[in-house]
Parts: C-alpha cells; sequence; structure tokens
C-alpha cells in the first residue's frame, strides 16, 4: 500500500509558507507524522497544531520530551526520535537539504530513502535537493514554492546602526554575548537565541522581541531552520564557523538559510554585514537574492542495517561503504564514535555476551553528548548506564536522584547555568527512554521540572546581563508616541 502512495517533493527557499503546507496536507489526513530538524522547531509546529486540534490527538516527541496523548492521531518529533514503521498516512520530513550535512546528514537520507506515508509522503527543503531526489526517489512529483517577499542586501552597517526590528548572527556563545552587551549599551538591548537553550528559554527571550520590549535579537545559525519571528534585517557578524571539527566558511546555500530569516511573509526584508565580517562577494549576493545555488550531488548515508551479534559485528555494519555514487558514507558520528571507546572496555566487553546486549549498548552509545566535555568523559559516563541497564534492567533511582540533584541549583551566573541546561538534558533523554528508569512518569516530571527551573533562571539572567530596563521601557513608549511631559518643579 506504501508504494502506491503519493511521494511530493516541496522545494524553495525560506518564506515559501512550506511547513505551513506540510502542517495543512497532515491534518486532511486521518493519522499523520512530521519530522523537524531542531526540537525548538518540533516544539513550535506542536503548538500550532494543538491550537487546531486540541492536546488530546497531538503527541510531541524529541530526544528530550515526549508528550503522547492516549489517542494521538500526530505526531510531532525530530527527524532522529521519528518512530519506525508507524504505518501513518501522512508523512513529512522537512528541511530535507539536511540530507548533505556531515554530522546529521546520514539520518535525513535514511528517512529520504525508508519513510513512508501510506497514502502521502512530502519533503520539504531547498532547490538544491532537486536532482539528488529525482535520482534516488524516482516516484517523486516535484512542486516549487515562491518565496512571497523580496530579499535584498544593503551592505555593511555599524551595529550602532542597526535598523530596529534586526536580528544579528553570530557563531560562537562569546561572539554571541559580545553583541548582545554592545546592544544593550547603544540599543537598550536584545533579546538572545541560540540553538542549545531549551524552548522554554528561547519563547521566553523571543516574547521580549516580539512584544516590543527590545528591538533587536542576537543569534545562532539556530534561526535559520524555520523559526519564525518577524525580522525586517538580518546582519552577519562573520562569516565562518566552528563545525565540531575545524573553522570553515559558510557556503552561500547557508548564508541563504539564515538571511531568508529576514522579511516574513509578504514583508520585504534585507540582509547585510557587521563588525568584523568583510562585504560580501556580488556573486554571493547575486545567488542568495536570487536563490540559485550549487545543486547538492551527495549525501551523507550510513548503513542502517544492523548486525548486533557482537560489537566488532556492529561496527562492521555501520562502516558498510554504499553502493550509489550519489550516497557518501558520512563522517564518524558521536554514537559510533562511543560505541568503538565503550567497546575497548573490558567490563563492557564481558557484558556483550549476545545479541540483546549488543543491541542495548547501541542503544546507549546514542544518548547524545548534550555536555560536550570530552568524549572520554561522555564514554565514562555511558560506560555507567549500560552496566546499570544490563545489571538492574534499570538505572537506579538512587543514583539519578543524586545525578539531578547536583544540577538542581539555580544559583551562578549565564555560563554555569548554560551548562546544567545542556548536563539536564542527558537526564532528560534518559528519562524518556521507555523502560530505563522504575518510574518513567516521576522521573520525566523531575527532569522537566528542573529544565523549566534552569530555563526560567537563565532567561533571567539573560535579561539582566543583556537588557537595560530604563532604556527599552523609555524606547518603547516613545515607540507607542506617548506624550513625554517634562517640566520643572519648584524645587528645580
Amino acid at each position: 500500500m506504501a508504494e502506491k502512495s503519493r511521494i511530493t517533493a516541496v522545494l524553495g527557499p525560506t518564506n515559501t509558507g512550506k511547513t505551513h503546507y506540510a502542517i495543512e496536507r497532515m491534518l486532511a489526513h486521518r493519522t499523520g507524522i512530521i519530522g523537524l530538524p531542531l526540537r525548538l522547531l518540533a516544539r513550535e509546529v506542536y503548538d500550532r497544531i494543538v491550537a487546531i486540534r486540541g492536546p488530546s490527538v497531538v503527541a510531541l516527541v524529541t530526544g528530550e520530551e515526549r508528550i503522547v496523548p492516549e489517542r494521538a492521531s500526530y505526531w510531532v518529533c525530530t527527524v532522529e526520535a521519528m518512530p519506525d514503521g508507524m504505518g501513518a498516512d501522512f508523512l513529512a520530513i522537512d528541511e530535507v537539504q539536511l540530507c548533505a550535512d556531515p554530522e546529521r546528514g546520514h539520518v535525513f537520507t535514511d528517512r529520504l530513502l525508508r519513510a513512508r506515508g501510506l497514502h502521502e509522503t512530502l519533503f520539504l527543503g531547498a532547490d538544491t535537493m532537486r536532482g539528488a531526489i529525482a535520482a534516488l526517489v524516482p516516484r517523486a512529483q516535484f512542486m516549487r514554492r515562491e518565496r512571497f517577499s523580496d530579499l535584498t542586501y544593503v551592505g555593511a552597517k555599524k551595529v550602532s546602526r542597526m535598523p530596529a526590528r534586526s536580528a544579528i548572527v553570530g557563531f560562537s556563545v562569546e561572539n554571541v554575548y559580545a553583541l548582545a552587551e554592545l546592544l544593550r549599551r547603544q540599543k537598550g538591548g536584545a533579546a538572545v537565541v541560540m540553538g542549545a537553550f531549551s524552548p522554554r528559554t528561547r519563547n521566553a527571550q523571543v516574547e521580549m522581541y516580539q512584544n516590543g520590549d527590545v528591538d533587536y535579537l542576537v543569534a545562532t545559525d539556530a534561526i535559520g531552520m524555520g523559526l519564525n519571528l518577524g525580522i525586517g534585517h538580518v546582519a552577519f557578524s562573520a562569516l565562518s564557523k566552528f563545525d565540531g571539527r575545524r573553522m570553515r566558511g559558510l557556503a552561500p546555500n547557508e548564508l541563504s538559510q539564515i538571511a531568508g530569516r529576514a522579511g516574513r511573509y509578504q514583508e520585504d526584508g534585507t540582509f547585510g554585514v557587521t563588525g568584523e565580517a568583510p562585504p560580501l562577494d556580488d556573486e554571493v549576493v547575486q545567488a542568495i537574492e536570487s536563490h540559485s545555488f550549487t545543486p547538492i550531488r551527495r549525501l551523507q548515508w550510513r548503513n542502517s542495517d544492523l548486525t548486533y551479534g557482537t560489537p566488532e559485528a556492529l561496527i562492521a555494519s555501520l562502516e558498510v561503504l554504499p553502493d550509489d555514487e550519489r550516497l557518501a558514507r558520512g563522517r564518524e558520528a558521536d554514537d559510533l564514535r562511543a560505541l568503538k571507546a565503550l567497546t575497548g572496555m573490558d567490563d563492557v566487553r564481558m557484558r556483550c555476551a549476545g545479541g540483546n546486549d549488543v543491541k542495548l549498548l547501541w542503544d546507549v552509545c546514542r544518548i547524545p553528548d548534550f555536555r560536550g566535555i570530552s568524549p572520554g568523559q561522555h564514554a565514562g559516563l555511558l560506560e555507567k548506564i549500560f552496566g546499570y541497564l544490563h545489571e538492574f534492567g534499570r538505572v537506579p533511582d538512587d543514583w539519578l536522584g543524586t545525578q539531578i540533584g547536583r544540577i538542581d541549583r539555580v544559583d551562578g551566573d549565564i555560563d554555569a547555568l548554560s551548562k546544567r541546561l545542556a548536563f539536564i538534558r542527558t537526564w532528560t533523554y534518559v528519562a524518556q527512554r521507555k523502560g530505563w528508569v522504575d518510574d518513567e512518569t516521576h522521573w520525566r516530571g523531575a527532569t522537566r521540572d528542573v529544565e523549566d527551573r534552569l530555563s526560567d533562571a537563565l532567561h533571567a539572567a539573560l535579561t539582566q546581563r543583556f537588557v537595560d530596563r530604563r532604556t527599552s521601557v523609555l524606547l518603547r513608549r516613545l515607540k507607542q508616541k506617548e506624550s513625554l511631559l517634562a517640566e520643572v518643579n519648584d524645587k528645580g
């Protein structure tokens, strides 16, 4: 039946209403599932569908969040967390050009090749994917969507001359904070948005921007993935970023993805550079303004037909080479690196007596390294979790409680709170795994509460540091054209 289903690639630049179209199509079916590239974006789409259909039929599944009502008909997920073989009538994958991403691309490619809705499948993304989809999914039909508004390059502007409703993009935490500090001194403040923020912190920051408390937003490239904000101008403070392995220049299509957040629906937008960033080359500007980029030739791929006999057999099956020239074996992902590290530990090797043990080991290796401390420390934590799950079939309550208790503090500066938020994500992920803890409801609630407290504290710390309340209130009143009466009293 799935073979008879309609497959459509809906391609085009940003601000073409692709995600909105996918939501409409999904709700026209009895059941549906949509995979999105970011936890923040999944939360945004979930909230939109709940507003239309109510919470009793909509599920949200990300690495760290799991809201699954009994009568769930519509599933909103991050691409990594999409349940396999659900047999939904409708299925969509958003930002499908991430098939070429060196880190996560293999997951998107796997969904492109294997995930299907029973009646309808949509792939949403950039036009650069047309050739690759046509070759790898021969039955796919194509729908091109045009951008609702124009995007124009306006060159370099100093931060002090940045127009209101601007987003300034930085590519490191230090850079983002330095820009926000500058805007506080010169413009009364800025909201801050980073991919590592929880949805709660991000929403609280965005709300300040949306309701006019501040007129500026400082963000990482996380804003490039469909987060809908009323931005008039996007300024790049740098044209290169660290991609986890090395510093590299941003490709024109990556710059376009971020610049495209300027201009909402039918309002035109502008983009440019600021600070140390050099002016954009004419060809890059032309490509971004006309949305024409080099087609994506090769997609990242990793074998999904795994062998669980021994750790070595599993590693070998993960390292199989693709048999299609359009597919490239992705670079070694964190989960495979962790698997190799754990396989070298005597204690872990002893526990891997059969296929089920190896499968459990692989499940544990797939806990993301949210903390980003060092591969060695991450492997040490995974070894401990694997040991508990193998021995007791559960992560013990007292040990888990101690780990969470250490993080449950709201004192300290922005960096300390951000670190704790990254740490709690590990335990939120563990609590979301079916059968890993004794009382799933309790631990999901406990980790969520800690995340909420930390999120609120981080929002408060960001606001305190990067928003000058007096200046922002004054500017807001001026915007509202309130008559500010000044008079000299009898005391002079």
